[in-house]
């Protein structure tokens, strides 16, 4: 279960009164106060600060050329291809920015060499090869006759492959942005700004602004070659830096306003007449416009990185984002909504894998939680360690055993632990388990994983985001050595999920205005966070829930909650989204929530998305008459015992649910009947113990169900034998509900039901089947079939305190 987040608000120091009205002079239709509040929070404190970071225009970007002596090298050798008409292979990397970074070099080297002919690009496999190069690749290039290779995203510490390119004659240019070797590779050149100091406007490039700094360096070094703008590529540059979490600071910051501002005039053009009709296609498909942060790093992105994460190759984005074909753009931005559909469903089944595995693990002894399941698609577990981080406040690492791989997926280059390749080679033969790792409370997790090195077969990443792979038989020792470093790094510290708030604000506070003031910190990223607004002593109106369709109206079993919310600031209500939550998880009465305000540019309303809710330390909820309710989930029988919770000195028997609900009303029933109970019994103490003590649900796939209650109706057919209700609930294992779907669908093949008295007759008439209508009436109890288990699924780990809740709510 997800533990007690801890809200932290933000020091407000107040800002000067000249420079809240200098923030006023950009935003002339609101105070300003607030937009001043954040930026000086941040770091902002001076005039020419503030016009550079609100202003693009205002800002001076760094020369290409101040990467110094590497730069030159590399616009040496790309001219000495460019004079000798060499073949020039880019290798790029299979995440967005690496995507984004191959398609800008791309476009842009292909404006002075030929595309296809000289110029070609390769991207590895997520699920067959790791980040970086590697030998088999560079094989290949070498058949074709390649003499260079310009990686993109990764290349910095493949020491060996870059030495066996060199071997085979080929030379390579190294433009990345992830960790640096101990020595300088024996590279042409090396573009990578962990070279330049920390401070340098230049230094958080991500790998798609380097890639886009060296065509920078070459359009000025040769001035009359290229036929488009270099700006043209900027859009594709907003991309890869916001999808990849890097800060926002520096030249990364003006060359996402740049972007953001070429990919909105971009597709605000006729779709015939759009230089990226891919892009725009992506954009209609996730219902977004462009012109925000958020239309990236919630549609753009994770479209991208979806394709490998569930096909493996990804070399197909590329043309996805370059080509001009807006018939072909279509067909693969089609392909690539599909995987992002198909990717959803993974991880969500994945998260439930996982968050059932946490339930066994005592987190008070846990630093750092290692999992493993055989299972496991490799392909989403960084994005899973990622919300169970966020969760529980404590680093994350998941680990697939399904097949032996190369590498984890880390966001770089994998940098291999074993001396030469035939070692390698001997551990590929013996069991690797491949994964993920994530970071939250400024743990160094890339440090802690490389501290266990011998341990490990590969790894690569950054602090707050690595991928590993390690022999099977390791993961014992590798998850009590790092579990111990960090426990000895932390002392008396401890990890707790934690939420930080930016403004306190109230519901009257909230629109248009405050949106258009709070649009001056973007974009928003590492560095400078989209702003967390803590409205105190509210309450939710008008709630309710829905299943997510994807495109194609198919249903994806992703929840949201939209709701009204209220406070005394105001008799207006504003509406809110809530990601992933039934609207049942709200809670009932004042509560103090965190959220942050957006624009939905589908409802073409202005909205908060809901982040974190606790009742308010003022809420006057009345739990006086509420039942004891303990929480038994997933524990064995003999767990009902006075050792495991069950209080000896309450004069009455705990009623105990084993049976896992389906939805709400089932659970309100228990509740209604403990309170019932309660309160027949004279003293306002005897409250009624309540155990909530059913299992995970293991069910069966929905096509099997049916062809039991088919196999059963047909044996009751044949046997002339009548069956209860009850019987028939117990063996398939479904709610009522979803059996009348299943009786229904039953007549279409040919069954007839009939009462008698508390029994059902079947019988079954072939001749009678309406064979064009049965596929429908299949599907549907199919789909019920679905609901039900994801319904039951929630609520083998829906939040004890939702429950209480709903328990005082109803009282």
């Amino acid at each position: 279960m997800p533990e007690q987040q801890q809200w932290t608000i933000a020091a407000s120091e107040q800002p000067p009164e000249w420079f809240i009205q200098a923030v006023k002079q950009h935003t002339p239709a609101s105070s300003g106060i607030y937009a001043a509040q954040l930026l000086w929070q941040r770091g902002i404190k001076d005039d020419q600060q503030l016009t550079a970071f609100i202003n693009h225009k205002a800002y001076q970007p760094a020369s290409p050329f101040e990467f110094g002596q590497e730069m030159h090298l590399a616009i040496a050798r790309l001219q000495q291809a460019y004079n000798a008409r060499e073949k020039i292979a880019i290798w790029g990397d299979f995440d967005a920015d690496g995507i984004t970074a191959t398609s800008v070099l791309w476009d842009g080297l292909g404006q002075f060499v030929k595309q296809n002919t000289q110029l070609i690009y390769y991207i590895p496999n997520r699920l067959k090869e790791s980040h970086g190069l590697n030998n088999q690749g560079i094989d290949n290039l070498a058949k074709q006759g390649c003499k260079l290779i310009v990686t993109c995203d990764t290349g910095s510490t493949n020491i060996e492959e870059i030495i066996y390119a060199k071997q085979l004659g080929i030379d390579v240019i190294v433009t990345d942005h992830h960790t640096l070797p101990a020595e300088r590779p024996p590279v042409a050149a090396i573009i990578n700004p962990r070279y330049l100091p920390r401070e340098h406007q230049l230094f958080h490039l991500s790998g798609v602004a380097v890639a886009y700094k060296l065509v920078e360096a070459l359009y000025q070094t040769l001035p009359n070659v290229a036929k488009y703008p270099l700006e043209d590529l900027l859009d594709l540059v907003a991309v890869g830096l916001i999808a990849d979490l890097v800060q926002l600071s520096g030249d990364c910051r003006y060359l996402a306003q740049m972007g953001i501002q070429r990919l909105q005039a971009d597709f605000q053009q006729p779709a015939a007449a759009r230089r990226r009709p891919g892009v725009g296609r992506l954009l209609e498909l996730c219902q977004k416009n462009g012109d925000r942060p958020t239309d990236i790093s919630f549609g753009l992105g994770p479209r991208i990185n979806a394709v490998s994460r569930i096909q493996g190759n990804a070399s197909f984005c590329v043309e996805l984002l370059t080509s001009r074909d807006a018939k072909r753009c279509n067909e693969l931005a089609e392909v690539t909504e599909l995987a992002n559909t198909r990717r959803k469903s993974l991880q969500k089944d994945v998260q439930a894998q996982v968050a059932q595995k946490l339930t066994q693990l005592d987190l008070s002894t846990t630093s750092v939680i290692v999992l493993e399941d055989a299972q496991w698609p490799a392909g989403v577990l960084g994005l899973v360690a990622g919300q169970i981080a966020q969760e529980t406040g404590r680093p994350t690492i998941l680990l697939s055993t399904e097949v032996a791989g190369e590498a984890g997926e880390a966001g770089g280059e994998i940098t291999p632990l074993s001396s030469n390749s035939e070692l390698r080679t001997q551990h590929l033969e013996l069991a690797l388990a491949r994964g993920s790792a994530r970071s939250v409370n400024s743990v160094d997790l890339y440090q802690l994983v490389k501290d266990q090195a011998h341990l490990l077969h590969r790894f690569g990443g950054h602090p707050f985001a690595a991928g590993l792979s390690l022999l099977v038989e390791n993961i014992p020792l590798f998850t009590a050595a790092i579990n111990q470093q960090l426990r000895q790094s932390l002392g008396s510290t401890t990890l707790t999920p934690t939420v930080q708030t930016d403004l306190t604000l109230t519901v009257a506070d909230l629109g248009k205005e405050l949106f258009l003031e709070l649009k001056l910190l973007e974009p928003c990223g590492m560095g400078n966070p989209v702003p967390k607004l803590l409205i105190q002593n509210c309450w939710f109106e008008n709630s309710w829930h829905r299943n997510q369709q994807d495109w194609q109206g198919k249903k994806v079993q992703y929840i949201k909650t939209e709701f009204d919310i209220r406070d005394d600031s105001s008799r207006s209500v504003f509406p809110g989204i809530w990601w992933g939550h039934y609207k049942d998880e709200l809670p009932v009465g004042r509560c103090d929530c965190i959220a942050e305000l957006d624009y939905n540019t589908f409802k073409k309303r202005y909205e908060i998305r809901l982040i974190a809710v606790r009742p308010s330390v003022n809420s006057t909820l009345n739990t006086r008459n509420s039942p004891l309710i303990l929480d038994l989930r997933n524990q064995e029988h003999s767990a009902l015992s006075t050792q495991h919770g069950l209080n000896p000195s309450y004069p009455l028997t705990a009623l105990i649910i084993e049976d896992c609900p389906a939805n709400w009303d089932d659970l309100r029933a228990w509740l209604r009947r403990c309170l019932t109970i309660s309160r027949s019994t004279s003293g306002l103490d005897n409250q009624q113990q309540l155990a909530i003590a059913w299992s995970k649900p293991n069910p069966q796939p929905p096509n099997q169900i049916w062809l039991t209650l088919v196999g059963i109706a047909k044996y009751l057919s044949r046997t002339n034998q009548l069956v209860t209700r009850v019987q028939l609930l117990e063996k398939i294992g479904i709610s009522d509900q979803t059996l009348l779907v299943g009786l229904k669908a039953l007549k279409y093949l040919g069954f007839t039901v009939k009462r008698q008295d508390r029994y059902l007759q079947i019988t079954w008439h072939p001749s009678d089947s309406a064979e064009n209508s049965a596929d429908a009436a299949v599907a549907r109890f199919l789909a019920a079939v679905r609901e039900e288990q994801f319904q039951r699924q929630y609520f083998a780990q829906v939040p004890l305190s939702t429950i209480v809740a709903i328990a005082s709510y109803d009282n």
